[in-house]
Order: structure tokens, then sequence, then C-alpha cells
């Protein structure tokens, strides 16, 4: 569950970055944006591998 934990937090963290590019135009905002975004896909790959790997051990 700390996997889980990690994606909520950091989709909390990345919501003022959100609305500073979407409502207000930011760019760097923007930018943060992106890479708050690969960081989260990297972490769902993550619990996707480790997902697999629980269910092929029972």
């Amino acid at each position: 569950m700390s996997k889980f934990s990690e994606v909520r937090d950091l989709i909390l963290a990345m919501e003022e970055d959100f609305v500073k590019f979407y409502d207000k135009g930011n760019q760097a905002a923007g930018t943060r944006v992106r890479k708050g975004m690969q960081d989260l896909k990297n972490i769902a790959q993550d619990i996707r591998k480790e997902v697999q790997d629980k269910k092929n051990e029972g």
C-alpha cells in the first residue's frame, strides 16, 4: 500500500501546478506537471510489475 500512498501524495502535490498551468497559463507549471506525470507513469509501471509478481507467486 505504500506505492498507493506515493501515487496519492504525488497527485496532490501536483494539483497547484495543474491549476497554475490550465487556469493561469503558467508555462513553468506546465513543465512541472509534465515531470510529475512522468514520475507517476514510472510509479504506475512499478506497481504493475509488483502486482504481476505477486499474482505469479500464488
